[in-house]
């Protein structure tokens, strides 16, 4: 079960045109790496789906491989044990996911071994997530959200192995936000019955939008070569680069991968594309280009003179000629930017923009760090862009 109806506000503006689960990394969607995950574990996967579905259901289908997909809406956002609740049906034991989590493959076969379980992970800011309190035999005792005072190291990761009677255990309140959260349900299962801790290394999520680019550049570690695109004469290819049908690497491109590059692109003549950038189907990358360490979303143009460092570009944008993006400040501190009226320390030195979907800019732009495009907006010639654009 993969629970995928939210609405999340921490990551816009790339979520403002699209459902968390199908934001991208290595040029496929979140919830795509876990069902390649569950491949041969499970035969079935029941997805539930609120938040612009109909994208979600258009885009994954009936099947994936061998797994048969399951749509459930949840109509009001009420919380995750509100989502769970609504299939009380299941007959089988399952696995419980996030949707816009990445656990590793591994980690989904231990815990299957399991009976009740919930994984967490150490981290050094535990005050950010939920804890994991276990019990002096090892066992989940509670679960503290987001704890002022330090409690444990261990966050839950949003991963749980369970059977149906986790439906006997489903008596609870609204928390203080107004929703019915899972965590109280696993609490008093907890009480009753051994819930399983078992700790990993290998679990990340995205929170913010800038979580994408830690997520991408940790998958890019495993491309391996692969040409399928036309390489012209002085083109420069270094290291692990995967060029997809139809794409065309003009003369004076020069890439050190990893890198991916989708399918239909246009890059060059004379750019320079940097490690850890994955560019989407359908793009232009043009003369006069440098990108570094970038996610650039399908049919999207950087055509000329631009530079753009530790960036995500939604889909349908245009970075008009001489656009730059600045990546770093000049007292060298971490970037900081507005979350829902608040300013917030990212912990990135570098971080660039962040462009929503169907964005342009106008000739000779200058983009501040950390500074956010909301989709459909622009820019005028010349223009300094101080403060995130949302209109």
């Amino acid at each position: 079960m993969i629970l995928a109806a939210g609405k999340s506000t921490r990551t816009e503006p790339l979520t403002i045109t699209r459902p968390k689960p199908l934001l991208k990394v290595c040029n496929k969607e979140i919830i795509f790496h876990t069902l390649d995950n569950l491949e041969g574990l499970v035969d079935e996967v029941i997805i539930i789906v609120g938040y612009k579905k109909e994208m979600i259901i258009e885009t994954i289908g009936e099947t994936y491989k061998d797994i048969k997909i399951i749509f459930v809406e949840q109509k009001e956002q009420l919380g995750t044990g509100h989502a769970v609740s609504l299939v009380r049906d299941i007959d089988d034991d399952f696995l419980l996911l996030g949707g816009d989590d990445f656990y590793s493959e591994s980690d989904l076969k231990k815990m299957c071994d399991e009976t009740f379980a919930i994984l967490g992970q150490k981290s050094e800011t535990p005050q950010n997530f939920g804890v994991l309190v276990t019990n002096q035999n090892g066992f989940l005792s509670k679960i503290v959200e987001k704890p002022k005072k330090f409690v444990s190291d261990l966050v839950n990761t949003g991963c749980y192995k369970l059977s149906p009677e986790i439906f006997d255990y489903f008596d609870i309140k609204k928390s203080d936000r107004g929703e019915l959260e899972f965590v109280d349900v696993i609490t008093n299962l907890s009480k009753v019955k051994k819930v399983n801790v078992v700790e990993t290394n290998d679990w990340m999520t995205v929170t913010y939008p800038w979580d994408l680019l830690k997520v991408n550049d940790f998958f890019m570690k495993n491309v391996e070569k692969k040409i399928e695109g036309v390489v012209e004469e002085g083109v420069t290819l270094i290291g692990e680069v995967i060029v997809e049908k139809g794409t065309v690497l003009k003369s004076g491109t020069y890439i050190e991968g990893p890198v991916i590059i989708g399918k239909d692109c246009k890059i060059g003549p004379n750019c320079y594309i940097r490690p850890s950038t994955s560019i989407g189907d359908g793009c232009h990358i043009g003369q006069g280009v440098e990108i570094k360490n970038s996610i650039v979303g399908d049919k999207s143009n950087v055509p000329h003179l631009n530079y753009v460092g530790d960036s995500i570009i939604g889909n349908n944008c245009n970075l008009g000629a001489g656009t730059i993006v600045a990546n770093l400040r000049h007292d060298n501190s971490n970037i900081r930017s507005v979350i829902k009226g608040t300013l917030i320390d990212t912990g990135r030195r570098k971080l660039g923009s962040i462009i929503g979907d169907d964005v342009h800019t106008g000739i000779n732009t200058s983009i501040l760090p950390g500074r956010k495009f909301w989709p459909n907006t622009s820019t005028r010639p010349g223009q300094v862009v101080e403060r995130d654009v949302m209109e």
